[in-house]
């Protein structure tokens, strides 16, 4: 897929295009204000932010999952492929290839590992042969869960159920995951495996990623682009490798300077910085 190093030399096609939304939840509260990205190929993207930042909002302003809270896309648009899609039905935008992997590792705690992953496929007509291909896929991709396959969902572990919940959106035949908080309460090798399993997904299976995460550190080791966002508001974006080197990202994302190591406190003194924001 793309090369982290250099995506700027390479004409790549754009699937996913969002233009200067905004959102409202309840009428009244904006949450996002004139957010625009754009999701490559064969890309992996990371929408990165604190909590809070919006990285949540714009992921289900994209997948249409905002009428459930009470908020809407009340200004610009979300494309795909060139078509508008932000008014669409979820369940029509996953038989466009499009699909959501929710915070939380949402799964269906009373069925089995295996029957998550099954509920993946539905939304296909394909026959049982291309069910089982694709299952046995997956269990390539997560041993582990080959292993646990038989086990309920609920009583496995924090790691495992997020392979469920990213092993049942590759069951669909996605052409566009969208991936919020892959990290969130997972020990660091856990977190670097799920990672490393996102970025073979992108390069041997060709399914590109927007993925909103916290963890900048790590999203930007295996993301090709990077956006950052804060209170709403896109302030930064750039490839990944030259944000991981950019003194304000080190400094406000990164808990580095030039000076070495800053603590917490001091990062916070950020918010004071106009340039930062204007």
């Amino acid at each position: 897929m793309l090369d982290a190093a250099n995506t700027t030399d390479v004409q790549v096609e754009t699937l996913l295009e969002v233009n200067n939304i905004e959102v409202i939840y309840n009428h009244v509260i904006l949450v996002l204000k004139g957010v625009s990205l754009s999701v490559p190929k064969g890309g992996i993207t990371a929408l990165l932010g604190g909590n809070g930042a919006g990285k949540t909002t714009t992921l289900k302003a994209i997948s249409n999952l905002l009428h459930s809270e009470r908020g809407e896309v009340t200004k610009g648009s979300v494309k795909y492929r060139g078509e508008t899609i932000h008014e669409l039905d979820p369940a029509a935008l996953v038989k466009k290839g499009v699909i959501q992997v929710m915070e939380g590792r949402h799964c269906f705690e009373h069925l089995t590992v295996e029957e998550n992953l099954l509920t993946g496929y539905y939304t296909r007509s394909s026959g049982k042969a291309d069910m089982m291909r694709d299952l046995e896929m997956v269990y390539n991709y997560f041993p582990r869960l080959k292993e646990r396959r038989k086990s309920q969902a609920g009583y496995t572990s924090g790691g495992e159920q997020q392979m469920v919940a990213i092993g049942r959106a590759l069951m669909s035949k996605p052409e566009t995951i969208l991936l919020d908080e892959p990290s969130m309460g997972l020990a660091p090798q856990l977190v670097e495996e799920i990672f490393e399993i996102v970025r073979d997904l992108n390069e041997k299976e060709g399914v590109s990623f927007l993925l909103a995460e916290q963890n900048t550190n790590v999203a930007l080791r295996f993301a090709h682009y990077g956006y950052i966002l804060e209170s709403g508001r896109v302030v930064m974006d750039g490839p990944a490798a030259d944000l991981r080197e950019n003194p304000d990202v080190k400094e406000f994302y990164l808990g580095m300077s030039d000076e070495g190591r800053k603590s917490f406190r001091d990062v916070r003194s950020y918010r004071r910085r106009k340039r930062w924001l204007s």
